[in-house]
């Protein structure tokens, strides 16, 4: 079985907590960059914090690809999300399927449909990256010559539109980091759309089809 594999079980007892520390690791990032007057020492802790939490990241990466049994190149290919969140950890936070997953396997049956697991992971993917999108946008932009951004609220109204796909234009970025993570919010913007369109429009045909098929009267 595949839970009785060593990344598999390495898998179910680390998920939650490691999910527990990219939510840590977001905190501590947003004080940085919305507590701007906070005292240095408090600023400190916050960077040997976000360190530390990278770190445990990092080993759990090596961990997995030592479990894993497969040269360093094919299993960074093979894992590519691994991969992203351990050099981008802000977007820790996605790998919510594997959290689901861990805990699925300790309550048994699944708790959600598979059409309701898709919306509520998109839709769980999308309020994390926007948050984190605006942190690090907002982080960029602010103070920047000819900037539009100019509160973090400015920066959260940038990040709806942009995953939405609406794109106002009446904030953007003018920094060229800011720019390429706005390029990266759109493209996952586009792809978490996508799953809630479908799987929603899925589950209402899958609807009215077992309606239809209920009202139908019996063949004589």
């Amino acid at each position: 079985m595949d839970d009785d594999k060593p990344n598999a079980r390495w898998e179910q007892r680390t998920e939650i907590p490691l999910f527990m520390a990219s939510l840590a690791f977001i905190a501590a990032y947003a004080t940085l960059v919305l507590a701007v007057h906070m005292p240095s020492g408090w600023r400190a802790l916050c960077w040997f914090a976000m360190l530390g939490l990278w770190a445990l990241f990092v080993v759990d990466y090596v961990v997995r690809w030592r479990l894993g049994g497969q040269r360093f190149l094919r299993f960074a290919a093979s894992h590519f999300l691994h991969t992203v969140v351990v050099v981008l950890p802000l977007l820790r936070p996605l790998r919510i399927v594997p959290l689901y997953d861990a805990i699925q396997r300790r309550q048994g049956a699944p708790l959600l449909s598979l059409y309701a697991r898709v919306i509520t992971y998109a839709s769980l993917s999308t309020l994390l990256l926007g948050f984190a999108g605006a942190l690090a946008v907002y982080q960029q932009e602010r103070g920047a010559p000819g900037a539009t951004m100019h509160t973090f609220g400015d920066a959260v109204w940038w990040a709806a539109s942009t995953l939405t796909t609406v794109g106002y234009g009446d904030i953007t970025p003018v920094t060229p980091t800011g720019r390429v993570i706005a390029t990266g919010m759109m493209a996952c913007g586009l792809g978490l759309l996508g799953a809630v369109t479908g799987s929603f429009s899925s589950w209402l045909m899958q609807t009215f089809s077992r309606q239809g098929d209920e009202r139908r009267p019996p063949r004589p």
